[in-house]
């Protein structure tokens, strides 16, 4: 062999190994840059929630700061990853009940402090489609089946995957397996579950009309595994499958939106019923004057109210929260609200009317108040107030008073 030759050989030999190790460099660089090109950000929301309720001796005075702390990735091959830390403290006055601290004395808020990881998901894109697998947040719609219930300090957020398709171009198919639900009385609570385990199914068909017309299908098949060191309401007979539609558009000049469901109980659950939900909603805008008005109906069936125990309750039946869980007769809700702006401060006014849907019992009415302050793109204020006239023996007058400042970066 000469010379040559033998240079020739050497230098094919470096090339075979030279190229995976370049390849091995250029992933390792597109890894770092992925890390390196993700985002750190900061959230801290401080509340002061005071709250009068008729029957319980003191008046409760709930000062709480919710610090969170996120870091997300870059993209890796479609690959991005997130991680949320929470936590919630008193930094003031503590005369509440969180629901785990034992101050029965107080009214309910349910904002307990603790430590927990918030989020932590890998999710994988592709041009039509992506999935996620981990802790998350999951809100479908407008959280009336399925929320996060950001109000709350101590948000509710899945263990499981979810995974979006756009099948179409006007046809979007979204699907979520929960096993767990961490909810806002955790992590520490031993007076409610932290934690719901269980098979949660949710699928949500978007199909988009036309422009400016949606209608949305939806199934959402909730089981919650029974945990009998807890009274039965807190986990046993919350299992259901639901099945509904809903349209929201516009029409005219009007912003419409309405919805019909039918809930079955489901799982291990004890109950027997079949109920239904009905909503009815319509907005516009009038002399830059926001005005909406709507009915619905949570409808009951041998004594059973329809349930949505995985919403977003606040956004919902007004915001002193009197209907967390739907009374065995139902509950009808007609309310009528209006929306304007005074300079940069945001003012809304809500006035809702409760009634049984199944009996003739008048539940009580309720005004809702609140003027929100977007200062800067970094902090904002809200004042917010909930006033609730009970009318007969079922539920009782709660006034609720909101004070809350929040600093994004």
């Amino acid at each position: 062999m000469t010379h040559m030759s033998k240079l020739s050989g050497v230098a094919a030999s470096l090339l075979l190994v030279g190229s995976p190790l370049s390849w091995a460099d250029d992933e390792f660089k597109s890894f770092v840059d992925a890390v390196k090109g993700g985002d750190v950000y900061l959230d801290f929301r401080y509340r002061y929630e005071g709250v009068d309720q008729d029957g319980i001796s003191k008046d409760a005075a709930a000062s709480t700061l919710r610090s969170r702390l996120g870091l997300s990735t870059g993209s890796y091959h479609g690959f991005t990853g997130l991680v949320e830390f929470d936590n919630v403290s008193v930094v003031g006055p503590d005369d509440y009940n969180s629901t785990e601290n034992g101050k029965t004395q107080y009214p309910v808020v349910a904002d307990p402090k603790g430590t927990e990881v918030n989020q932590a998901y890998l999710k994988y894109t592709m041009d039509t489609a992506n999935g996620i697998y981990g802790r998350q947040r999951i809100n479908y719609s407008n959280q009336r089946f399925v929320g996060g219930v950001a109000w709350r300090q101590n948000e509710q957020s899945f263990d499981g995957f979810r995974g979006n398709w756009q099948m179409l171009d006007s046809v979007n198919v979204d699907y979520s397996y929960a096993y767990r639900v961490h909810r806002v009385f955790g992590p520490d609570d031993g007076t409610n579950p932290a934690e719901w385990s269980g098979d949660n199914n949710f699928v949500y068909v978007d199909w988009k009309v036309a422009e400016g017309h949606n209608i949305g299908v939806f199934g959402y098949f909730i089981e919650v595994d029974s945990q009998h060191s807890y009274p039965a309401p807190k986990t046993v007979n919350n299992s259901s499958d639901s099945y509904g539609l809903e349209y929201v558009g516009r029409i005219a000049m009007l912003d419409v939106r309405a919805a019909y469901a039918s809930q079955s109980e489901a799982g291990d659950s004890e109950l027997n019923y079949t109920a239904d939900y009905y909503l009815a909603e319509v907005g516009g805008t009038l002399a830059g004057i926001g005005l909406k008005g709507g009915y619905e109906v949570l409808a009951s069936d041998n004594g059973v109210g329809f349930a949505t125990p995985l919403a977003t309750l606040h956004k919902f039946q007004g915001w002193a929260d009197k209907f967390l869980s739907t009374p065995g007769d139902g509950v009808e809700d007609m309310y009528f609200g209006v929306s304007g702006a005074l300079g940069p401060v945001k003012l809304e006014a809500v006035y809702h009317d409760f009634q049984a849907e199944s009996s003739s019992e008048d539940f009580g009415d309720e005004l809702d108040l609140a003027a929100s302050w977007p200062v800067n793109e970094y902090f904002s204020t809200q004042l917010k107030a909930a006033l609730f006239n009970a009318d007969g023996d079922v539920y009782t007058d709660t006034n609720k008073v909101w004070l809350t400042l929040q600093l994004k970066i």
